[in-house]
């Protein structure tokens, strides 16, 4: 285990004129710089040896010009984050002063920090493993409550112990199977076969759980790509702006306003909608909206989920059954708009069911009175999460990277599981069962090669 390095720093909030800015220290050096540059306004304060969880008021000096006024805070190893010696200087949040104490602590010994090093430090010393260390970006860019829940389940512990608990399962029965075969006397494989096989179907169950899981995850996490298409006047920038709750599109009733696609995020119940509203599909001879016309196929092949937007009060035309041809096999639901005109009160939607099929959704709403959009929630919930979203008793894998692991473990499983059948011998076993158990080590950091740890905590934001 690692425990020594050389000391670093870095401003750890954002580079910006506010109320307060932190300087975030780390390493075996961090107490003798803040005793250099630091003088506390008690001057029976020792802080060369400071007590530990205590914050220290005084001033930052550059040898005797006062810089700032500020509260020094003191976590000695190994009950930091980092489980060395770690200090954070809370210094006013000018830009101008931020740097000066940065520089500060810099020409006093300190090197700066790489992106991630701090949560780095913490996962080489064994404080969080790599599962957790990357849980911790995720809380940082948590985009809604869902994902923060998600994010701070994970950084807890919650995906690390489902891991760990396989890993010690498998490794129990590689050992069993390793003394069986060295050991007879004491150790009899009679019958064995049958016993690790309702293990390891066991084990695949609960890793194809996980894996099952992502796809919710992904969504919770990095918001659903939905996409807004409609025929010209459809009112697809107004249900944008009844779901934004702003006029954040331009509307008016001339045929092909919106000529570009106009990229908007919102969070409705949890739930974060990417959300793209696109130029209407038609036949154009104008060059601008014919390019807009283009992008919007683009956006359509891109989506997680495409809004068909339904005139209510105008007949399906030519142009909706183009869109009709475009979307098919997409996930879509129609949002049938303008409910609240008159005309729309003839409007048959049983050609849209044939066409689309009938477990299409189709919700209607006004955009202009805001009615219908508490049935639109429940209805993306229903589609993209499998009719619930549930952080609270459910939990959901959202990184990619434990994605592809968790399906390789469950192949090398299934491998196991071949060979049961084909009556191998057990030694066979092992070799498969050994590779499900690396594979899921992956994911907590055993066995993690140095590049692909630096390109990890690389992704992190500075200071962290």
């Amino acid at each position: 285990m690692i425990t020594e390095f050389d000391t670093i720093a870095a401003i750890a909030t954002p580079v910006a004129n506010s109320g307060i800015g932190i300087i975030r220290i780390s390493g075996s050096d961090t107490f003798s710089i803040i005793k250099r540059i630091f003088r506390p306004h008690k001057k029976d304060c020792d802080m060369s040896d400071p007590e530990s969880y205590r914050m220290y008021y005084g001033n930052v000096l550059d040898g005797e010009d006062i810089i700032d006024e500020c509260i020094v805070l003191i976590m000695k190893n190994p009950n930091s984050y980092t489980r060395e010696d770690v200090a954070e200087i809370d210094c006013h949040g000018g830009v101008s002063i931020l740097y000066r104490v940065y520089n500060l602590v810099l020409r006093s010994g300190a090197r700066a920090a790489e992106p991630g090093e701090f949560t780095k430090r913490a996962f080489l010393n064994g404080r969080i493993d790599l599962a957790q260390a990357e849980a911790v970006m995720d809380l940082i860019e948590s985009r809604n409550e869902s994902a923060r829940i998600n994010s701070l389940k994970q950084l807890k512990g919650g995906l690390s112990e489902k891991i760990r608990s396989l890993r010690e399962e498998i490794l129990y029965e590689m050992a069993f199977i390793e003394s069986a075969l060295d050991d007879p006397e004491h150790y009899d494989l009679s019958g064995y076969s049958e016993k690790i096989l309702e293990k390891n179907t066991q084990w695949r169950s609960m890793i194809k759980k996980m894996i099952d899981s992502f796809e919710d995850g992904r969504f919770m996490k990095e918001g659903i790509r939905t996409c807004i298409v409609g025929k010209p006047n459809a009112g697809k920038s107004s249900f944008l702006n009844a779901l934004l709750g702003e006029e954040r599109a331009i509307v008016t009733e001339v045929e092909g306003t919106t000529r570009d696609t106009l990229q908007e995020s919102v969070t409705i119940d949890g739930i974060t909608l990417i959300i793209i509203d696109t130029a209407g599909i038609r036949d154009t001879e104008d060059k601008v909206e014919k390019i807009g016309v283009e992008r919007t196929y683009q956006e359509i092949d891109q989506a997680d989920l495409v809004l068909f937007v339904v005139d209510m009060s105008r007949d399906i035309s030519e142009e909706d059954k183009d869109i009709i041809r475009s979307i098919t096999g997409k996930n879509v639901m129609i949002i049938l708009n303008k409910n609240d005109m008159i005309d729309a009160k003839d409007f048959d939607r049983s050609f849209l069911s044939d066409i689309l099929g009938e477990g299409i959704p189709m919700i209607e709403v006004s955009s202009r009175y805001h009615t219908g959009f508490d049935r639109f929630t429940e209805q993306i919930q229903s589609m993209m999460f499998h009719g619930k979203l549930d952080v609270n008793e459910e939990f959901y894998v959202t990184n990619a990277r434990h994605r592809q692991l968790l399906l390789e473990a469950f192949g090398s499983l299934g491998l196991v599981e071949d060979s049961i059948h084909q009556e191998m011998p057990e030694d066979f076993l092992t070799i498969d069962l050994m590779n499900a158990f690396e594979k899921l080590g992956l994911i907590i950091g055993e066995a993690l090669e140095d590049d692909l740890a630096n390109e990890i905590f690389s992704r992190f934001c500075m200071g962290k």
